[in-house]
């Protein structure tokens, strides 16, 4: 569908300047990974040291989510219509310094206000590389296997995070944000060396202010409002005036984006079905996986008194999956069978791993029931992260990779915002902790079937 004309680009296999060039950008998707889950290991040693009560230590991880979802569309339409090595460049800058300030922080306050900044820059960053990826690389064999090397990638990062988080956060919870920055400064060398300069695109007409303005409020308040619902009530009028407020925002949006010249967002994108069912297939994954490792992070620790440590390294097997087996199986596999319908098998995995979560007890053993369910989860997202990200690119023309980029990734951020917030509603229910959890675990059950229903048209499909 999109030829690229990027010198990276070579029709039937990876020069060393574009293999120069995903290594970079494999090191930015790596970075925002690592954050993530260093940052959550992390959580219980920031609330002592600071004195922040629960509710305000969910925003070390909220405030993050927040100025990502919120700002992903936005992110997404800039790197196309300013530049997505700019973007890029300024995005790295701004994660190093907001995530050093971050590990500097002498109260709450500070500390969440430097995790909003620092997930505004990912919201840039994250569609601004998708995008030099599906530009980068001619669609086909070579960009599957830049995709699916880019998705692994992510997944041995956040990996990784669990691990080092836990290691790091014995000597200082501190050192879970100062490690991220030398990864970013290395990465921001890379990228200032080795990605290309390409012209500004030619747009006709002005930015859309309006349009900007009035989506990103509507994501900020979507995700505030997700976030604070199990606090506020789901049924509460605060919790359902936001949610009122949001459909109005996003009505606004779609009538100024079919007046204006220039609009942020070409709504005629919406009429793929393969970009519709990649966004809804992202929200699935990322929705069930984040929710059901919120549980069991829970058990492990809570309730088994398993270390932070242990369950990083409980939970790693996940993530090792594909890191080893994304990069040699997902782009043949897409090339032999499609996107959705591997895509659709990998989401099929990740019903079965919550199915079998679903027996967890308090004598649960791990090698006989969560390591499985965790390998799982590994071939999930092997089959899944890819193929959803592939099919994204294919959908679109080129003008369109950083909007397609930042709809995926939005559902990538918007999943877990609302899964989390029913886990922990449901959490609550029961008579004990244990109970509450095994009834929590029917949440990432039920959003994996989601993702299934959504991707099954895919199977009438070459």
């Amino acid at each position: 569908m999109t030829v690229s004309t990027s010198p990276a680009a070579v029709h039937d296999r990876m020069t060393p300047r574009a293999r120069g060039l995903l290594l970079v950008l494999c090191g930015a998707m790596f970075l925002d990974a690592l954050d993530v889950s260093m940052k959550g290991v992390a959580l219980p040693s920031i609330g002592a040291e600071l004195g922040l009560t629960t509710a305000s230590l969910q925003w070390v991880v909220s405030g993050y989510v927040l100025g990502f979802g919120g700002f992903l569309l936005l992110g997404g339409r800039a790197a196309d219509l300013l530049g997505r090595r700019r973007m890029l460049i300024g995005s790295l800058v701004v994660f190093a310094v907001a995530t050093a300030l971050g590990g500097f922080a002498t109260d709450g306050p500070l500390l969440i206000a430097a995790r909003f900044v620092t997930g505004v820059s990912a919201a840039f960053s994250a569609p601004a590389g998708f995008s030099i990826i599906t530009t980068s690389f001619t669609e086909g064999p070579v960009r599957n296997k830049a995709l699916s090397i880019y998705s692994a990638t992510g997944a041995a990062g956040f990996s990784l995070g669990l691990v080092a988080g836990g290691l790091l956060t014995e000597v200082s919870w501190r050192w879970v944000f100062h490690a991220p920055v030398v990864v970013a400064l290395a990465t921001l060398a890379g990228a200032l060396a080795v990605v290309p300069r390409t012209p500004r695109p030619a747009r006709t007409g002005g930015f859309d202010v309006a349009g900007s303005a009035t989506i990103t409020a509507a994501m900020l308040l979507l995700v505030f409002t997700l976030v604070e619902a199990p606090n506020a009530g789901w049924a509460s009028v605060r919790t359902l005036g936001s949610l009122a407020a949001v459909v109005v925002l996003l009505a606004a949006f779609a009538v100024i984006e079919r007046r204006v010249s220039a609009p942020l967002v070409r709504l005629g994108v919406l009429r793929s079905g393969a970009l519709v069912r990649a966004t809804v297939g992202a929200l699935s994954l990322l929705g069930g996986w984040v929710s059901a490792l919120f549980i069991v992070t829970l058990y492990l620790q809570d309730f088994r008194g398993w270390s932070a440590l242990e369950t990083g390294l409980a939970v790693a097997p996940s993530g090792l999956v594909v890191a080893l087996l994304a990069p040699r199986i997902a782009a043949p596999l897409v090339g032999r069978f499609g996107s959705g319908r591997v895509a659709l098998a990998g989401l099929t995995s990740s019903v079965a791993a919550y199915a079998l979560l679903r027996f967890l007890d308090a004598t649960s053993g791990y090698v006989t029931l969560m390591l499985p369910a965790f390998l799982l989860v590994g071939l999930a997202f092997t089959l899944t992260y890819g193929p959803l990200t592939m099919a994204a690119a294919d959908s679109v023309p080129a003008a369109d990779q950083g909007l397609a980029g930042g709809l995926v990734n939005t559902s990538f951020q918007v999943g877990p915002a609302v899964a989390l917030g029913v886990v922990s509603a449901v959490s609550t229910t029961g008579a004990d902790l244990l109970s509450g959890l095994q009834a929590a675990l029917v949440v990432p059950l039920i959003v994996a079937a989601l993702g299934v229903a959504a991707m099954l048209p895919s199977l009438r499909r070459a």
